[in-house]
């Protein structure tokens, strides 16, 4: 079982076309630079080409998330993903099953409207500065699609834990800062110490505290 999978999805519309005895869903998956408040955590956002390497994989369309219930594959050819301007886009060749006519005839009756997809960010940036954290995800690797009744942003812990992880190391990053910053500052006095003492050894000068020293 492929574990650290998050789900998003969104109601951005499915439509049906039907050629002779071909039936499609098509619809999009992701909108391009779209920002959505996840669990009111953070705010995410998916890069433009985020996808560009994961739609030449072997991508499954399921029904509810349901890898027991396989409606299309990219292997076969029965799904088909692209990207373009506006998002990742995805094309079904319905089957004649049990879930692949209930799906189009829910579909057809507006039942299902939305498109929803399983993934795992592989880069991503974080930006804290504001009054919620934004994270806009780079490239991420893409295992299912599937259009459902209720698009859900399910799964926010493994967002979470990426933010958390994101904090330390920045923590570690500015504690590294301040270690080296000290370094420096100390490393300048030494200096600026040892080349005064040579001054005064050239010149034959005894520092005050020399002079105190040895006065009577």
């Amino acid at each position: 079982m492929i574990k650290d999978i998050e789900k998003r999805g969104g109601s951005l519309g499915v439509e049906v076309r039907a050629d002779n005895d071909k039936r499609t869903l098509a619809g999009y998956a992701v909108v391009w630079n779209s920002d959505t408040t996840i669990g009111d955590y953070f705010v995410e956002r998916i890069a433009p080409g985020a996808f560009s390497k994961a739609v030449k994989g072997d991508v499954l369309a399921l029904v509810n998330h349901d890898p027991g219930r396989v409606i299309g594959r990219t292997k076969s050819g029965t799904l088909r993903l692209s990207e373009d301007d506006h998002g990742l886009k995805v094309e079904i060749d319905v089957p004649n099953t049990t879930d692949g006519n209930d799906l189009w005839e829910l579909v057809e009756r507006g039942d299902v409207s939305g498109m929803s997809f399983g993934f795992r960010a592989t880069k991503q940036e974080w930006d804290d500065t504001g009054d919620l954290p934004h994270r806009t995800i780079l490239e991420a690797e893409l295992f299912e699609v599937t259009a459902t009744p209720i698009p859900a942003y399910e799964d926010t812990s493994l967002g979470k834990r990426s933010l958390d992880a994101w904090r330390q190391e920045a923590d570690v990053a500015k504690t590294e800062d301040q270690r080296r910053a000290v370094n420096r500052v100390a490393a300048a006095r030494r200096v600026a110490e040892k080349r005064a003492g040579m001054e005064q050894k050239f010149r034959g000068i005894q520092s005050p505290a020399g002079d105190r020293q040895g006065a009577p």
